[in-house]
């Protein structure tokens, strides 16, 4: 009935027959969730480790000439840097292993936004991990370069940054709901990640060309991609390729019949730069790194990897009102679909976010600051543009670590023992045994995880005010959320959603905050007008016992 009725909408839609407050009531119509929340963004950035941003939340240094960062009184602790982690950590204390290397943690300044990539490959993040000692970082994923602090040697790796310079970040966890318990699904860098969000599953490559040491063997008959390669089909694709069977959750949200998209900068490719770039090159210069990237990244488009929900030559919506619907782009879109969808009424259930390049905050390329200009602008048009923000979602999640320190070690919850895994020993995450399967292998290997902690946060009126969630969590507990929410908790083969803690920890169904909480984009800081941190209600926030049934 539902996927009728959507079926319906859509026709009315290319009919001009639904326009306004009609489409959407429309859309509400077949829209029932297990929650009050109707839509949900996810704004997925690049390479940060929970330590690299807020390993000494919530305190900040506050030099002068930085924006000003003082917590609100009773902001919960983080499982952050200790005296002991910063001034004798295991990874300063190792001489012996990471030679002129060996550092404590080290504060970054504001000035200091742009830095160098760090190895964040799935075997060198096993092998910095170090059996769980967690002291091999500079060894094996560190890499010199700027700032000043780790030019000459690989301690860069042990740099963080705080309150000063990601101060949007810092002030969403005041205002709403942070995790301090949230891990990479698997360990490697952008591809798995990116996968692990839709499908929990990054076993079962079907087809590939060209993939060097990126893949390895799952035990059976296909393979598991451990590193970042392209999709196949994408016009925009380099040179090595891969493709995967079995689902994602586009096909579950289709077969429901719930709109949904993903949105990536410059995936538009008929529009052109201010600098004249267009097509799959169509680029922009950060004024922060001074380095000029392109806007879509095809290996960051995980959509891409399946032909159920690829679209491969980037054909675009036929209407505005048709983003989210089934046409021939297929539910991928530009982030200026995402705006222009929202603006006009037509507010997808789902919505998946990429940054342009620049804006993603990967280090090397992108940096803090022009992350949180991104950040802030989209969260500040929702509460502004949206019809419905009182009933939207906004997830903050990053797709790996880049390799950036971060103290906490891992619940190793599917084991590995392909030829790439190294935490215990060569070939060995555990004995394989336990792994999850996948379309090709029973226990398919090269899956290790969970990887390093990184942040996550929840922005929303339902949000947990100024609330710390310890529950442990992963990438893919974000696709939970999604099927429990608009799938009726159908799960994907051989997925790590079968394991994911839930994400209702992180918040209030029966206390919303309704005020606005706008940002300035430039310093993270609030806008006059828009909220302030602290403060809040009385009720109990660790209150779980809720009129909305736990997933």
């Amino acid at each position: 009935m539902q996927k009728f009725f959507a079926s319906t909408v859509a026709t009315m839609l290319v009919a001009g027959q639904v326009m306004g407050p009609a489409l959407a009531n429309a859309q509400a119509g077949y829209r029932e969730t297990a929650t009050p929340i109707k839509h949900l963004v996810v704004i997925f950035q690049e390479n940060i480790s929970f330590d690299h941003y807020f390993g000494t939340y919530p305190n900040a240094l506050n030099p002068e000439g930085e924006p000003r960062f003082v917590a609100a009184p009773g902001t919960p602790a983080v499982n952050g840097y200790t005296d002991a982690l910063l001034y004798n950590n295991p990874n300063f204390l190792n001489k012996a292993l990471n030679g002129a290397g060996a550092s404590n943690p080290f504060r970054l300044d504001r000035s200091e936004a742009a830095t160098a990539d760090q190895d964040h490959d799935y075997t060198p993040e096993q092998e910095a991990f170090h059996g769980g000692l967690m002291d091999g970082f500079p060894k094996y994923t560190g890499t010199p370069g700027p700032p000043p602090n780790g030019q000459t040697t690989n301690a860069l790796v042990m740099g963080y940054y705080d309150g000063n310079t990601v101060t949007a970040l810092w002030n969403y966890a005041q205002q709403y709901a942070m995790s301090d318990n949230s891990y990479d699904t698997t360990f490697g860098p952008s591809t798995p990640g990116a996968i692990n969000l839709i499908s929990g599953n990054t076993g079962g490559v079907i087809d590939s060309s060209s993939t060097g040491d990126a893949v390895v063997p799952d035990g059976g008959t296909g393979l598991t991609l451990i590193s970042d390669l392209d999709p196949i089909g994408d016009i925009c694709s380099g040179t090595g390729q891969v493709r995967f069977g079995g689902q994602n959750i586009g096909d579950l949200l289709n077969a429901r019949g719930i709109t949904w998209g993903f949105f990536e900068g410059g995936f538009d490719l008929g529009k052109k730069n201010a600098d004249g770039s267009t097509g799959c090159n169509r680029t922009t210069t950060s004024t922060v790194t001074n380095t000029k990237k392109a806007d879509y990244i095809p290996h960051h488009q995980p959509f891409q990897y399946y032909t159920s929900t690829a679209n491969p030559k980037h054909l675009r919506p036929t209407s505005t009102r048709m983003i989210g619907y089934d046409d021939q782009a297929n539910h991928q879109y530009d982030t200026d679909d995402f705006f222009a969808a929202v603006k006009s009424g037509n507010f997808p259930a789902v919505s998946f976010l990429k940054a342009p390049g620049y804006q993603d905050g990967h280090a090397g390329y992108s940096d803090p600051l022009d992350e949180q200009a991104f950040v802030v602008h989209v969260i500040n048009f929702l509460q502004q543009q949206s019809r419905d923000w009182e009933h939207t979602a906004v997830i903050i999640a990053y797709d790996d670590s880049d390799g950036w320190y971060d103290h906490q070690m891992p619940p190793i919850v599917n084991q590995s023992s392909s030829e790439a895994d190294a935490l215990v020993a060569t070939g060995s995450c555990g004995d394989g045994t336990t792994a999850l399967s996948s379309v090709t292998s029973q226990h398919a290997q090269g899956r290790c995880g969970y990887g390093p902690r990184l942040p996550l946060l929840v922005i929303s009126p339902y949000a947990k005010h100024n609330y710390v969630d310890h529950n442990i969590t992963d990438q893919s507990s974000i696709l939970r959320f999604v099927e429990d929410n608009w799938v009726g908790g159908q799960r994907i083969e051989g997925s790590f959603d079968s394991r994911a803690g839930s994400l209702l920890g992180l918040f209030d169904f029966n206390h919303p905050q309704n005020q606005p909480f706008l940002l300035d984009e430039s310093t993270g800081l609030p806008q006059h007008g828009g909220g302030f941190p602290g403060g809040g209600d009385d009720h109990d926030h660790n209150d779980h016992g809720h009129g909305w049934g736990q997933f």
